[in-house]
């Protein structure tokens, strides 16, 4: 698939390409939040209180947007979030995704409730591999730990936002779950989708394949994940103890409290991602950007990712001026992904490294590095 002046200019435009490949109740799973979905809109709508002020008289005529993450270099502050099912997105969406990351110079974090092995990914894609825990049962998770150590996953993400499971009306009135019910409906659907569907009847149904490997498959385990019904009691002990059987870096997934961040670096952890879940866990909640600044300042000595809602280079940038090292990609690469496999996703991150690129030109700075909070004003309370 070749792309040329009609193609996707951006993110929103792979969106669209995403709607019209998918079913509905696969795009429904994608695109869904809970509730009255007010965090979907939130996170998008955040970004706009944030305007830059930007330095004149300045030599960009040379730019880098590489920089380091956990001490790492990597060529532009983005990283490939975890995301679940993504073969249901596209036939092995989880390898076309860690490879694609490992062809831009970037992080890829793989999901727990991943459809491809944590050894498959690891065998077929040589970039820096980090993987994300869920914690459903501890002998469970103990495993999984122990799998994505022996296949050389660097970093250890621990989500700590799904105690229980966020309603997701859309998913509830299309009875989503896997293995998926078909009902005429869905079907019929699936007709009017013929690309997806021959994909799906040539590749197979998508299963949550560490499930299948450390669980048995046992129905009770998925279910759960599906339900996002996780250990809830889980709690800071837990983590102290997880730190000290986790030998390489540490990042707590799902903080949006300075005061949690800084209680999860004295508990050992590497830094945190601030995040919302995509809107996906909590409607009424606050975004990444809200509590940025708070939890910089908090944490100044560690790492602070962040993400929900980022779709254009310059939401990044945004986030960097602010303290911020990196920004997660969720749906932005998910949407090449459905829309048109490899390519997709290998455009999708090309356009944000542009964007980003355009965007430190036009502020006045020649690397991610001179990014600072004096380029970005609230327009809410001014600086």
């Amino acid at each position: 698939m070749a792309f040329d002046g009609d193609g996707p200019l951006n993110v929103a435009d792979y969106q669209k390409l995403a709607r019209h490949r998918l079913p509905a109740i696969v795009w429904d799973f994608l695109e869904g939040g809970v509730e009255d979905e007010q965090g979907l809109v939130y996170n998008r709508s955040v970004f706009d209180r944030y305007k830059f002020e930007p330095v004149r008289l300045r030599d960009v005529s040379r730019r880098t947007i590489a920089t380091s993450l956990l001490g790492h270099p990597v060529a532009a502050p983005l990283i490939i979030a975890p995301t679940g099912v993504n073969g249901l997105f596209w036939p092995q969406g989880d390898l076309i995704l860690a490879q694609a990351a490992a062809r831009a110079g970037i992080p890829f974090v793989l999901s727990t409730a991943s459809s491809m092995p944590i050894a498959e990914v690891a065998q077929q894609s040589d970039g820096d591999r980090w993987f994300q825990l869920y914690i459903v049962r501890p002998e469970f998770a103990n495993a999984l730990m122990r799998e994505a150590l022996r296949y050389d996953y660097s970093t250890l993400v621990v989500t700590v936002d799904v105690t229980v499971n966020g309603a997701r009306e859309r998913d509830q009135r299309n009875g989503f779950g896997l293995p998926m019910r078909y009902s005429p409906s869905i079907i019929w659907d699936g007709v009017r989708h013929p690309r997806w569907s021959m994909a799906l009847l040539r590749n197979g149904m998508p299963e949550l394949a560490n499930f299948v490997r450390f669980a048995g498959g046992d129905p009770e385990v998925q279910q759960a994940v599906m339900r996002r019904e996780m250990d809830a009691s889980f709690d800071w002990q837990a983590l102290k103890r997880l730190r000290e059987r986790w030998p390489r870096r540490l990042l707590v997934k799902g903080i949006l409290r300075a005061a949690d961040a800084a209680k999860c670096v004295q508990l050992g952890a590497d830094g945190v991602i601030l995040s919302n879940h995509g809107g996906r866990q909590l409607d009424a909640l606050v975004s990444p950007m809200d509590v940025l600044a708070s939890t910089v300042e908090a944490i100044p000595d560690a790492t602070v990712l962040v993400d929900s809602g980022f779709r254009r280079g310059a939401d990044v940038v945004k986030a960097l001026a602010l303290g911020a090292q990196g920004a997660l990609l969720g749906r932005a690469t998910l949407y090449g992904l459905a829309a048109a496999g490899r390519v997709g996703v290998d455009h999708v991150i090309d356009l944000l490294k542009a964007e980003i690129d355009r965007s430190l030109a036009l502020l006045g700075c020649a690397s991610v590095d001179e990014l600072n909070p004096a380029m970005v004003c609230d327009i809410r309370n001014g600086k």
